[in-house]
């Protein structure tokens, strides 16, 4: 029997539509690296922009689109998943287990994952500033006003950000589809003025302008690599889209856009127009300047809203992988899990860029900056996707390092270069970078140290309660439901709820939220029940990285007590931990186990991280020493 028609139809139907979404979220940093890309290889390259040189820059960047983001990230990484997700933590969740580290892994995913943080904290400061940097060309007296414009764009961005961006996230995908068309007609008109600039796209241009410049090129690499900023989001924002429409959407409008636009911009300094001003905006009649600058305003703010996004998606990550402590997360809207908001990145974040804005004060010192993080990225992702071609598609030895080691060159020959802004700026991102990793290592050791203290004393369930009968210590009527770290043994707030109280309720539940390794588990797999006594149930329940816990709807949906048992009269209880200095070898740095408290105490509380109603929970306090 033939297929549906109308199924068939609406699949290209959907991802199209899917496509048009992802162009507001997934392209917004690439598609805006047009407005400083070129004006910043032209500083760097200190020449005369004569036909070899800006046919070489123009062979550079084309390349550097075609290897680093159709090859790399399109063709390559986005076909390794971990069950639908991408990203650099979700590709090292997928080469890492709980029984094998892998600490290389590891700090491959965590620290490429810290760097982004660095490059979140640019994009919005240099891709408003260039937009707004454009009226000088119309309107010279505007200079003086444009760094506290970008303040001011900047701040309202991120104080709307509680709010979410549901609804109007619904216009990014046309607004961006807008830019792309327009930077695309741009380009042509540029193209048209000087049509032998096409000849620019051999490659032999590019290598004759590696070699024959000397220090230049070298240096001017690092104002290529501006080209492909945001290029992992292509990988990173994979779960959301799917391939197919993230695929569609690179090659059918953004790639031919941004090559129509470098082309442009390239023909038109060949043609004799002044490139002492930002040649993107030369590329317009001087009639349609201003509602350029408005559009590419808006697509900024639209590629900056992205990256903000995109921080507070990889913050929930790294919290349910165990990186990070628990930061309270609001749902902006039902209708899609992606819209969050963390008030605590979100802050951060702001503070970093508008002081980044205000310290650089324009977008060419800014450049000095720019890159050298998503550099870094770039170089460690390429280490992962080794690893991953050798354990996840089973490639030889050869080929992998063949394949890898030649994106690896090419990663390594932009981050040498980058790394000569190290002084000039690059420095802000990696400190930046080394702060959020040295968090995530102190909240992940605080963490083991701790579960490895309760573990310490832990006692077989059966043996407890043999002694809660043996001194005639009362069973009480109720449900009581105990979370603890351990999946067997008795849990150490039972143990400290019976010494306090004196009584222990007659239906208990032990309580293990697992996460796994993988976005999401289904449903069919959620929970393992045990009941090793009478009346004393285990239940470990499993969760992926990109879901969150709601423990009364995990209860109610998985019917672990008998119907006649009110779940609304059962008390949950917590242990409300108090972090010590341990006075045995093993223990934690001072200054190590201070960072760690602190973020145990101002971290998101349990009772509202899991959802439980706050009415029916009781914590008791316990010393925990590190």
């Amino acid at each position: 029997m033939s297929a549906d028609p109308l199924s068939a139809a609406k699949k290209p139907f959907s991802m199209t539509i899917l496509a048009g979404g992802a162009l507001g979220v997934v392209f917004g940093d690439i598609g805006t690296s047009p407005l400083y890309t070129v004006k910043t290889v032209l500083f760097l390259s200190g020449e005369a922009p004569s036909p070899a040189v800006m046919l070489g820059l123009l062979s550079l960047i084309f390349w550097t689109l075609v290897i680093v983001t159709s090859l790399k990230y399109a063709l390559f990484a986005m076909r390794i998943d971990n069950h639908g997700e991408g990203g650099i933590l979700s590709l090292m969740s997928l080469l890492v287990n709980k029984q094998h580290t892998r600490p290389i892994v590891l700090f491959s995913g965590l620290f490429g994952a810290a760097l982004i943080y660095g490059d979140g904290a640019i994009t919005p400061a240099i891709s408003v500033l260039s937009a707004l940097e454009g009226l000088n060309m119309i309107l010279p007296e505007s200079k003086p006003y444009i760094l506290p414009a970008t303040v001011v764009i900047l701040v309202i961005l991120f104080a709307i950000q509680p709010l979410g961006t549901a609804r109007i996230g619904k216009v990014f995908g046309p607004i961006m589809a807008l830019w792309f068309a327009v930077i695309a007609g741009l380009g042509l008109w540029g193209i048209a003025q000087y049509p032998a600039v096409l000849v620019g796209l051999n490659p032999l241009y590019g290598i004759r302008f590696l070699f024959s410049n000397g220090m230049v090129s070298f240096l001017v690499l690092g104002g290529v690599f501006l080209c492909v900023t945001g290029a992992e989001a292509l990988y990173a924002d994979m779960g959301h889209f799917g391939k197919r429409p993230i695929w569609l959407a690179w090659f059918g409008l953004v790639f031919p856009s941004l090559l129509l636009n470098y082309a442009g911009q390239t023909a038109l300094v060949l043609s004799g127009a002044d490139a002492s001003q930002n040649i993107f905006f030369r590329l317009c009649p001087p009639a349609m300047q201003i509602p350029l600058v408005i559009l590419a305003t808006v697509a900024t703010i639209i590629a900056s809203q992205a990256i903000i996004s995109g921080a507070f998606s990889m913050t929930r990550q790294a919290i349910q992988l165990g990186w990070l402590p628990r930061l309270r997360v609001k749902q902006t809207t039902e209708e899609s899990y992606g819209q969050i908001y963390i008030g605590a990145i979100n802050w951060l974040l702001m503070f970093a860029t508008v002081f980044l804005a205000v310290f650089f004060k324009s977008s060419d010192n800014l450049a000095a900056a720019y890159g050298i993080a998503v550099s870094l990225t770039m170089i460690m992702t390429s280490g992962l996707l080794f690893v991953a071609m050798r354990e996840v598609w089973h490639w030889t030895l050869p080929v992998s390092l063949t394949v890898a080691g030649g994106f690896f060159i090419v990663d390594l020959s932009f981050l040498a270069a980058n790394f000569a802004k190290v002084l000039d700026g690059g420095y802000v991102p990696l400190l930046l970078a080394c702060a959020v990793y040295g968090i995530m290592l102190i909240w992940h050791r605080g963490a083991t140290a701790a579960s490895r203290a309760i573990r310490d004393k832990v006692i077989p369930v059966a043996d407890f309660l043999a002694e809660i009968d043996a001194d005639s210590i009362p069973r009480v009527p109720g449900t009581a439901i105990f979370l603890t770290r351990l999946q067997d043994g008795t849990p150490p707030v039972m143990k400290w709820h019976v010494k306090r109280n004196g009584s222990l309720h007659t239906q208990i539940l032990a309580l293990n939220i697992d996460i796994d390794n993988v976005p999401r588990v289904a449903a069919t797999e959620r929970i393992i029940i045990t009941e090793p006594v009478p009346g004393f149930r285990c239940a470990i329940a499993r969760y992926g990285f990109m879901e969150r816990p709601n423990i009364p709807v995990l209860l109610r949906e998985n019917k672990i007590f008998s119907s006649e048992i009110n779940m609304d009269n059962a008390t949950y209880y917590l242990g409300h931990e108090t972090i010590i200095r341990r006075e045995h070898p093993g223990r934690l740095p001072a200054w190590q186990r201070l960072i760690f408290a602190f973020m145990v105490r101002n971290g998101m509380h349990v009772t509202d991280y899991y959802y439980l109603p706050s009415d029916q929970v009781v914590e008791i306090s316990r010393q925990v020493p590190i």
